[in-house]
């Protein structure tokens, strides 16, 4: 089944490659995949709306942007694929919340043509090579090696607003399952277990990190861009007030770091220690992760698995308040935080700590195979 969704994804591509200018594949086409130093840029994300590297929408006509759509939505369920567009459509609502004013040294700042297509290598029948798509609140990475989907981490979407008004008193909530769950689960838990700190942290634990290690703790906002400064030093002045004001509004110490960094021991309470209704729970909200992609390549845990799942939160359980929780267990990390613009403005990321960027598959691949 992997290697009917890699013949999607590569039929995706090459029609994508094919429809651009010469100009437009110097920038959407990257270096072959590889366990190498040449895969650096590859194994670069990000989910701040900074250059994510490769060619944009905007630098497409309508049709190639169709086109490279496709080639998104063969890397996503149509739940994941429909969230995706959704995200990216709430950048005009958050330009909109801001007063439509110019942002992060550019002329828009809030942009949902700013979305970021490249392919790495030759996508040939049977090949290795990868895809990665991305922007602010978005950041979708895949590897087909040898013909067969090998990583689809670290798999990110964020929502800001998390919540915005519809007609007739409806409710726009993109991500409103994922948080709902996770709540619904810890309330029904053991605080003095389930419950790490009272404070939420202003962001993820391990951040945009290629690699997930022990001992990683929250990078600072103005951390989270290619680039370490903006040329214009009144938009770099701007994001430092910005990231200074988050950081001061979670008002974390070294114990609060300490309480919350990450660990390859997981922390909080284990699956195995779950009743079966949490334990459902607790399956249900794997699922809005899981589920994110085709699922011919979205994982499965069996009951034992399970039992070594664990999972944790921070920040006060009532719905509005900032909090952050994290799941971990073999081959998982979640995180998710909503605690900027008044616990209004989620993110959420699926990584495997053993394969993200399918480090793991291309160390095998070439061992087996060079």
């Amino acid at each position: 089944m992997t290697e009917e969704l890699a013949s999607a994804m590569a039929a995706a591509a090459r029609a994508w490659l094919d429809m651009l200018t010469a100009d437009q594949r110097a920038i959407a086409v990257g270096p072959m995949p590889s366990a190498e130093a040449s895969d650096a840029e590859r194994r670069r994300w990000f989910y701040t709306p900074t250059d994510h590297g490769g060619l944009t929408l905007h630098q497409q006509r309508p049709a190639q942007q169709r086109a490279a759509m496709r080639l998104v939505a063969s890397g996503l369920s149509r739940p994941g694929f429909v969230t995706v567009a959704t995200t990216m459509g709430l950048e005009n609502v958050l330009d909109h919340t801001e007063g439509f004013v110019a942002r992060f040294d550019r002329e828009r700042g809030r942009d949902p043509g700013l979305y970021y297509l490249r392919v790495f290598g030759d996508p040939a029948p049977g090949g290795t090579w990868g895809w990665r798509f991305g922007g602010h609140h978005v950041s979708l990475n895949n590897l087909v090696v040898g013909g067969a989907v090998a990583a689809t981490t670290p798999c990110f979407m964020g929502a800001d607003p998390a919540s915005s008004e519809l007609l007739g008193g409806a409710v726009n909530r993109p991500l409103g399952r994922v948080e709902d769950l996770a709540r619904t689960l810890v309330k029904s838990l053991d605080p003095r277990v389930a419950v790490l700190s009272p404070k939420a942290p202003s962001d993820f634990v391990t951040a945009n990190r290629t690699t997930v290690a022990t001992g990683n703790r929250v990078i600072p906002l103005a951390g989270i861009w290619r680039d370490e400064r903006f040329p214009d030093p009144a938009e770099q002045a701007k994001l430092q007030a910005l990231s200074d004001a988050i950081d001061a509004a979670a008002g974390y110490t070294e114990s609060d770091h300490s309480a919350l960094e990450y660990t390859a021991v997981p922390k909080g309470v284990a699956g195995a220690a779950m009743s079966p209704d949490q334990r459902e729970v607790l399956r249900a909200l794997l699922d809005t992760y899981f589920g994110r992609v085709p699922a011919a390549v979205a994982p499965s845990y069996d009951d034992a698995a399970l039992d070594a799942v664990h999972f944790a939160w921070a920040g006060p359980t009532e719905p509005g308040a900032p909090h952050y929780y994290r799941v971990q267990g073999p081959r998982l990390l979640l995180e998710w935080d909503n605690t900027q613009r008044n616990a209004n403005h989620a993110h959420s990321v699926w990584r495997d700590p053993e394969n993200d960027f399918g480090l793991d598959v291309l160390a095998t691949h070439r061992r087996d195979h060079h």
